[in-house]
């Protein structure tokens, strides 16, 4: 399926927030009236680098209109990307918890809002994250209107220590998840402890959410396609059960 990739700067109460948007363009019957489900993307702590644009056509080509919000954008100028070093780490890690959980949610509202307005949706909504994304994806997943969503080893989930002052909300929320979601994690990934990921699934559970659960024996970010804990066959694995909830879910 062809896109069209390009952005759009949407105001929120912490100023303008760039969105990266994959379009499906006409198919093969030269129609170009289709309307399709519509995905956050959430990226890493590094915005939207290689790795997350490439993640984005990947899953806009299976016919979804995708968008990827910068989530530091009240840090760093609009189009900022951070480098998979100890700079770009430090930075993304220090301005994760420096945004208040509020901006978050509002940014997920503002994103989910354009997705939902935008004249080729069909206002069916999802999301899908990685790391810091996973974690933001989940928190997408309590709007009411998200009805699916993908979160891959999402950190600071377990320990309700996202956002400014470290203190979230994400786990005691759990029952406002009225959609899908799906969760999935490496078990070397020392980001999320077993004693974490148990915590996690214990309140799902208990909460009544509608929810699977995979664990692969992986190290953090085997889903990312650039540097050494790159895993290629459990990354397709990751994207297979997401595509499949994301199909029968959004589009079934």
């Amino acid at each position: 399926m062809l896109l069209e990739d390009g952005h759009v700067d949407l105001p929120t109460a912490a100023g303008l927030m760039r969105v990266h948007t994959y379009v499906p363009k006409a198919g093969n019957a030269g129609r170009d009236d289709a309307r399709h489900p519509g995905i956050v993307l959430y990226s890493e702590i590094y915005q939207r680098t290689g790795p997350i644009e490439r993640s984005a056509r990947r899953l806009a080509g299976h016919g979804y209109l995708v968008a990827v919000p910068e989530v530091f954008h009240e840090h760093e100028p609009l189009g900022t990307v951070l480098a998979y070093d100890a700079e770009g780490t430090d930075k993304g890690n220090r301005y994760k918890y420096a945004t208040r959980l509020a901006t978050y949610d509002a940014d997920a509202r503002t994103t989910l809002d354009f997705l939902r307005d935008h004249p080729k949706s069909n206002q069916r909504l999802g999301a899908i994250g990685w790391c810091l994304g996973g974690h933001l994806a989940y928190r997408a997943a309590l709007q009411p209107d998200v009805a699916a969503t993908a979160c891959f080893y999402a950190t600071d989930v377990h320990g309700d220590t996202l956002g400014e002052g470290k203190k979230s909300d994400s786990l005691p929320r759990a029952g406002d998840v009225r959609g899908e979601l799906t969760m999935m994690w490496g078990r070397q990934d020392p980001h999320v402890p077993d004693e974490g990921r148990t915590r996690i699934l214990e309140t799902l559970r208990a909460a009544g959410v509608r929810f699977s659960w995979h664990e692969v024996n992986a190290v953090h970010a085997f889903m990312r396609d650039e540097g050494p804990r790159h895993d290629p066959a459990l990354a397709n694995l990751g994207w297979a059960i997401a595509l499949e909830m994301f199909e029968r879910v959004l589009k079934g």
